[in-house]
């Protein structure tokens, strides 16, 4: 019978080994498998006079082939690798669609400085002022391309975070459940492994997603996210939330509810898709947004400033090219409320000067009913404390004004200024008619017939308006424009020369023959005079009514050559139909004039200049981002390996376990077979 106990273990033995094999086998392709080894011991020894023999063996285990630090850097390395891939599927058509011609900014741009550079040398055709009108449509077209794009990419990013945000919470669940399960067969003895499998294929699956924080305790897994926030504590699951931005509405946030409590952890959470997608939204999107937005507004306010100074074809002042940068709509979304504000006012927001914008956006915080302090984001400079109460005026500062339309507000409200993210969505082109494109000079000069001596204006030396008008106070520019029709033509009637020879006099005389002002020249040289001109209305009475200071508007001219005594000067205003392009030429040295970013050390760089510096910054972050998932993928591959090398199903080695356990269970058949033989034989000789 010993005999027939011995061959019946190890047949027991071997044939558990067989299904141990086969198991592996089966399992070969099952993700997250670690592969199982069968572990025998030998039974107690029986007695025989003074020796021991053995009675066979026992099954001791089925144990996984399972390394706990591989299978950590394997998760690690699948956080990594799943950022980096999110973050490049983000940046990658960011990077092609501001880059190509025919989808980005730069070539609407040339286009239409193309096109100003054409009306400049055909200033009369109308077909070349509506190609110009044509192209202007055009580029404000591309810039709400763009941003539409821009925008689309961030409600993608949304939509994303929601549905990740829900995979993760599933399986959170399933970790709970399978932690629980794991324990209770724990508790009673046995070895979960299939279970302890799948808690881990789950908990690397999370970790596609985010960058969990695993921690092993009395067999169960914690799982935190962020810098310590429990998502899974034993069997207990707090849930991850995805809730509208409480700063800005636009840009979900991520919040994880504990049941009493709820914590806001978007600016914590690295990691996984979640982190990839969170930190493209945060250093790339919302940047190149409000870079597009800033490039949208100096394009508008420089180009209509450049209209208003000069004359249309219709012999006016020249309208808006783009619409105004500061209508009451955009005004008033330039500030978002937070939603925990108790208060219910809020900031309008004007655009003061387009060259000194910057690219980041403010926090508002007030610090008491009537006082609050401005933020820069993101790295909090202050701008400055500043208060609503009289007689305390509107802070300026980076070329934005704040006005709050309430008179007080609550202590802890906070509001967000966003002065350029949404410019590029908002421009338009406002004319219609290409006559009004004001490509003349205000004013030019001739000198009046009958003169005497050498005086000559040089081509280059035009009157140049000075004065600025502001297109932002319609009833002010309106009435200085009207002033200046109404207050030429006027002239400059030169005197006598001094008995050296040196200086030689002028009156400058309004319509009416009135000294404006009087001056001296160098005769024989090149002198740039600097004068002004009163505005009148149309009855002669002085703009604005007396006792207010009277309204002026100022040019420079250049004479050379020596006039005559009595050689006079006249300078009007530009007539319909003048073929003069002065105001033209200043609208095409746009193209590479500073306009953009004036209040940094660097002074300032030009629209293509600051589209390209975009489109650079775009382009090195793609780059990188190519280099890092690259990085990142042969990081997991290793990280694999290695873990396959030691947990995975190797096919070669399992058949060789095929045959040798075959063999076992075949050598164990034939002690068993022994032991009846000798057992017949017993029996027959009795």
């Amino acid at each position: 019978m010993s005999l027939l106990n011995i061959g019946m273990s190890g047949l027991s033995a071997s044939q558990a080994s067989l299904m141990t094999t086969g198991n592996n086998i089966a399992n070969a392709d099952t993700a997250g498998y670690s592969r199982q080894q069968t572990v025998q011991g030998t039974k107690s020894s029986q007695q025989f006079g003074n020796v021991f023999i053995g009675t066979g063996t026992t099954l001791a285990d089925v144990r996984r082939v399972y390394n706990s630090y591989l299978d950590a850097q394997l998760q690690t390395t699948t956080s990594l690798n799943s950022d980096s891939a999110a973050y490049l599927g983000q940046v990658s058509p960011l990077d092609k669609l501001l880059s190509d011609s025919g989808t980005g900014l730069n070539g609407a741009l040339t286009k239409f400085f193309a096109s100003v550079q054409n009306v400049n040398a055909k200033p009369g055709d109308d077909a070349s002022r509506q190609l110009l009108l044509s192209d202007a449509q055009a580029l404000s077209n591309r810039f709400n391309s763009v941003s539409s794009q821009l925008n689309a990419q961030n409600a993608n990013i949304n939509g994303n975070l929601t549905n990740m945000a829900d995979q993760v919470n599933k399986l959170a669940a399933t970790v709970a459940q399978l932690n629980q399960k794991i324990a209770e067969i724990s508790s009673a003895g046995g070895m979960p492994n299939d279970l302890l499998d799948a808690r881990n294929e789950t908990v690397r699956q999370l970790s596609t997603f985010t960058g969990a924080q695993i921690v092993e305790r009395e067999g169960s897994v914690d799982i935190y996210l962020g810098s310590g926030q429990p998502l899974v504590i034993g069997n207990t699951v707090n849930k991850l939330e995805v809730v509208a931005g409480k700063d800005d509405p636009n840009r979900l946030s991520l919040q994880l509810n504990r049941g009493s409590s709820t914590i806001d952890i978007t600016s914590i959470m690295t990691g996984g898709e979640i982190g990839g997608l969170l930190r493209y939204r945060s250093t790339v999107l919302d940047p190149a947004m409000n870079e597009l937005g800033r490039v949208a507004l100096v394009v508008a306010d420089q180009m209509n400033s450049i209209q208003a100074q000069g004359i249309d074809k219709n012999g006016d002042f020249g309208s808006n090219l783009f619409n105004s940068i500061n209508s009451a709509a955009q005004i008033s979304q330039r500030s978002i409320a937070s939603t925990n504000n108790v208060g219910t006012g809020n900031f309008d927001v004007s655009i003061q000067d387009t060259g000194k914008l910057t690219i980041n956006d403010y926090k508002v915080t007030f610090t008491s009913a009537t006082d609050y302090t401005v933020q820069r984001l993101p790295d909090n400079t202050s701008m400055g404390s500043f208060s609503t109460a009289p007689p305390a005026t509107a802070p300026v500062f980076d070329g934005i004004e704040l006005k709050f339309s309430a008179a007080s507000a609550t202590v802890g409200d906070t509001f967000k200024i966003t002065p350029t993210r949404n410019a590029a969505s908002n421009i338009k082109t406002e004319m219609t008619d290409s006559k009004r494109l004001a490509i003349a000079a205000p004013l030019g000069a001739a000198i009046a017939a009958g003169g005497s001596g050498t005086l000559t204006i040089p081509a280059s030396g035009q009157p140049t308006l000075t004065t600025q008008f502001d297109i932002y106070d319609a009833a002010t520019t309106s009435a200085m424009q009207n002033g200046l029709k109404n207050s030429t033509p006027t002239k400059i009637v030169f005197g006598d020369v001094s008995a050296d020879g040196a200086s030689q006099t002028y009156q400058f005389l309004d319509a009416k023959g009135g000294v404006i002002s009087s001056g001296t020249i160098k005769p024989g040289e090149s002198n740039t005079l600097s004068l002004n001109i009163p505005l009148k209305d149309a009855s002669g009475a002085p703009i604005p009514p007396a006792p207010a200071t009277q309204y002026t508007v100022s040019f420079d001219m250049t004479v050379a050559g020596a006039p005559g005594k009595g050689t006079a000067i006249n300078v009007s205003l530009s007539q319909p139909g003048t073929l003069d392009n002065r105001n033209g030429t200043a609208l095409a040295g746009l193209q590479t004039k500073q306009t953009v970013d004036t209040g940094s050390a660097s002074k300032g760089i030009s629209l293509n200049d600051a589209y390209g510096k975009l489109v650079e910054g775009v382009g090195s972050k793609a780059a990188q981002g190519k280099l890092d998932s690259a990085a990142t993928g042969a990081i997991l591959a290793n990280a694999k390996g290695a873990r396959d090398s030691l947990s995975g199903v190797d096919l070669d080695e399992e058949t060789g376990n095929l045959v040798k356990y075959q063999q076992y269970y075949t050598a164990s058949s034939q002690i068993i077979k022994a032991a009846q033989e000798i057992f017949s034989t017993l029996i027959n000789s009795l």
